[in-house]
């Protein structure tokens, strides 16, 4: 990777996006910055500069989603799902099809948000679910460590909720604030940062309190059904992205 104004203006642009969905709905869509920063790096190299920018979007995130915008019944139900599914993608990151990934993730995505829709766009609201909550911890858990795409299954489960919009984002926030911290190790020994991958590390770093403060503006701003509609929305480009990159995966 050559570190020329070009690379650091995309990279930082990438970081500032995924700060900005940070900031705005606690986290899940940082596969949407993604496509910047393939723009001038491989994935992998990718994966190892955002693991350590994730952890210090989550301490800046945490000034805007205290503990009073935690949903903890549902954070006691998906945490542990979520640490084996790190776990478990950790241990089979070399050998997993991440194309068939991609795809199925997409696929169901889809069916979800399209079932939202020809419900007329409205929350079914439905109880809490321990083995729904443990698969949708597991599956994020796996996802968040292959592609960091950890946000469509933890959104399929706390969006019929009916959780308040600020119970919505907080508890994703600190979700992904518990994941980022235990997947920030196996991604740096997956794609240890090399000299100027650390140097545009450091210049990233200035993206991320104001991209994080104009996401929550943003979340100030939308009321609840705005919020919700807003979530939708964001899976079905996140699961554009997902079964784009499966597909050509296997073209390519």
């Amino acid at each position: 990777m050559e570190l020329t104004a070009a690379t650091i203006a995309i990279a930082f642009a990438g970081v500032f996006l995924i700060s900005f969905m940070r900031g705005a709905f606690g986290g899940g869509f940082a596969i949407i910055g993604i496509p910047l920063l393939s723009l001038v790096m491989d994935p992998v190299t990718a994966g190892g500069l955002l693991a350590p920018l994730f952890i210090v979007m989550d301490l800046v995130a945490l000034r805007y989603y205290r503990p009073s915008t935690w949903s903890k019944p549902e954070l006691v139900l998906l945490l542990p799902g979520l640490v084996v599914g790190i776990g478990v993608g950790y241990a089979l990151f070399r050998g997993l099809d991440h194309r068939a990934i991609s795809i199925v993730m997409a696929a169901v995505t889809l069916a979800f948000v399209g079932l939202w829709f020809a419900g007329g766009g409205n929350v079914t609201i439905r109880p809490r679910s321990k083995p729904k909550a443990i698969a949708a911890g597991f599956t994020s858990g796996i996802t968040t460590m292959v592609a960091h795409s950890g946000g469509p299954p933890l959104a399929m489960y706390l969006l019929p909720l009916g959780l308040s919009k600020q119970l919505y984002a907080g508890t994703t926030s600190l979700f992904f604030t518990v994941g980022n911290l235990l997947k920030a190790a196996p991604w740096l020994l997956v794609a240890a940062p090399a000299g100027k991958v650390w140097t545009l590390m450091a210049i990233c770093l200035l993206a991320i309190p104001s991209g994080i403060w104009l996401g929550w503006r943003l979340h100030e701003r939308l009321d609840q059904r705005q919020m919700f509609r807003a979530c939708y929305s964001l899976l079905v480009v996140t699961a554009l992205k997902l079964l784009w990159d499966g597909i050509s995966g296997y073209l390519g």
